[in-house]
C-alpha cells in the first residue's frame, strides 16, 4: 500500500519558538541526540515504510536543511523512481500571521496536484517519533474514514506540550474536537501534526482554508470541520518515544530524556534505523583523568575533564579541570579548562574559556549563541 502514497514534511510553523536556536536554523535542523536533526526522524519513518516520494517545505534559513538533506541518498531515497523534494515557500515576511502550512501548500499546489499517488501522510519537521507510515495508511484504509489523525496520550499536560493541540474522541476513537492545548489538564491526548487521506481531499480543504481566512492552517481549517461533523475522522494512537520540540525547555528536556538506556533505546534500534548524514571524523577520544558518567558523546570529541549527564555533539572540546553537568554542547563547541557548566545548551562554534562558571536550572536551562565567545 505505501505506493499509494506520497510524503510531506511541513516546514516550521509559527507557534514553534526555539529561543536561540532558531535564529539560526529551521526547527528541523536541529541537533539532537548529539549527532541526528530532528527532520531526520519523519524522512526516516517515510523511507523506512516504503514512502520514496517525500516533500518537504522549507522556510526561514533553509541552508542548514538543503546542506543536511542532499540528494536523499543517506536515507536510501537514491534511485530512479525514488524522489526527495525540498520545497521552498513565497512566504509574506512582513506579518507572521500569513506563515502558515496552508500558504506552503498553495506556492506548490503545481506540484502536489501533479503527483500520481492516491494519498498524502503529513507529518511535522519539529516532532520526534517512530512510526512505520505503511501500517497507519493500511489502518486508515481498511476503518474507511476520511482522515486519520495521529495522537499520542500523556499525562502531563498541565505543563508540557502547551504550544500544541490535542483531541477528543468518542468510544469509536471518531474525533470530536480538536483545540489548542490550555493546561486545563495533565491527560490528555496531543495531537501529532501528522494526518492521512486522499489527496484530493487535502487539496479540497487546503483550499478550503485560503477562502476561509489567510491566516488559517490546515489544522484550523479541520477544527472547524470537526464541528460540522462532515467528514469521519478518526484518531490512531501512537505508542514509543514522543517529543514535540518547540521552545528551548523542550528540545532540552527531548534531548536528556535519551540519557535513560531505556528511553534511548525506544527510539533507537535496529529493526527501525533512524538515518542522517554522516561525516568522516577520528572516534572521540577520552583522555588519562577525565570522568566520564552517564553521557552520550559523538565523534570527534576531545574530553580531558568532567562530564556528566551531558550530550555533546560531534568535534567538542572539553579542556583539562572542566565540569560539565546537564547540559548539551552542539558541533565544534569549546570549553576551556576549569570552566563549569551546569544545565546549558551551548550552541555550535560557541567558545567558553574566558567566563569560568555558566550555572541554571533544569526548569530553565541556559543558552550559549552559536559561534560566541565568552
Amino acid at each position: 500500500m505505501a505506493s499509494k502514497a506520497f510524503g510531506i514534511v511541513t516546514s516550521t510553523p509559527r507557534r514553534v519558538n526555539v529561543h536561540g536556536l532558531q535564529d539560526y536554523r529551521p526547527a528541523g535542523a536541529f541537533t539532537f541526540a548529539g549527532k541526528f536533526r530532528v527532520i531526520d526522524f519523519p524522512v526516516s519513518n517515510f523511507s523506512n515504510s516504503g514512502i520514496k516520494n517525500i516533500q518537504v517545505y522549507l522556510n526561514k534559513h533553509p541552508k542548514a536543511l538543503t546542506d543536511h538533506l542532499g540528494t536523499g541518498r543517506s536515507y536510501n531515497l537514491n534511485s530512479k523512481r525514488d524522489r526527495l523534494q525540498l520545497f521552498y515557500c513565497n512566504h509574506h515576511m512582513e506579518n507572521e500571521v500569513y506563515n502558515t502550512d496552508v500558504s506552503d501548500y498553495l506556492d506548490n499546489l503545481a506540484d502536489i496536484k501533479a503527483l500520481p499517488q492516491e494519498y498524502v501522510i503529513i507529518a511535522p519537521c519539529y516532532m520526534v517519533y517512530k512510526q512505520d507510515f505503511a501500517a497507519l495508511l493500511d489502518e486508515h484504509i481498511l476503518s474507511g474514514t476520511d482522515i486519520t489523525m495521529l495522537y499520542h496520550r500523556v499525562n502531563n499536560a498541565r505543563d508540557h506540550f502547551l504550544n500544541c493541540r490535542v483531541i477528543t474522541m468518542d468510544q469509536d476513537q471518531m474525533v470530536t474536537s480538536l483545540e489548542v492545548n490550555r493546561g486545563n489538564r495533565q491527560n490528555q491526548c496531543v495531537f501529532m501534526d501528522t494526518y492521512v487521506m486522499k489527496k484530493e481531499l487535502f487539496i479540497s480543504l487546503v483550499e478550503r482554508a485560503a477562502a476561509y481566512s489567510s491566516t488559517y492552517s490546515l489544522a484550523q481549517m479541520l477544527a472547524v470541520v470537526i464541528k460540522t461533523e462532515e467528514y469521519e475522522i478518526r484518531g490512531a494512537q501512537h505508542k514509543g518515544f514522543f517529543a514535540s520540540i518547540d521552545d528551548l525547555k523542550s528540545y532540552y528536556e527531548a534531548n536528556m530524556s535519551l540519557l535513560d538506556p531505556k528511553q534511548m533505546r525506544d527510539l533507537f534500534n535496529d529493526d527501525w534505523w533512524i538515518h542522517t548524514r554522516t561525516t568522516d571524523s577520528n572516534p572521540a577520544r577520552i583522555y588519562d583523568g577525565a570522568d566520564v558518567k552517564g553521557s552520550m558523546i559523538a565523534n570527534g570529541c576531545h574530553v580531558e575533564g568532567t562530564l556528566q549527564n551531558s550530550i555533546l555533539g560531534r568535534a567538542v572540546q572539553i579542556g583539562k579541570g572542566a565540569v560539565v553537568k546537564n547540559s548539551i554542547v552542539l558541533d565544534h563547541a569549546v570549553i576551556g579548562p576549569d570552566v563549569v557548566l551546569e544545565n546549558q545548551i551551548v550552541d555550535k562554534y560557541a567558545k567558553i574559556t574566558k567566563t569560568k562558571e555558566l550555572i541554571a536550572t533544569p526548569e530553565k536551562p541556559g543558552y550559549v549563541h552559536r559561534a560566541d565567545k565568552l
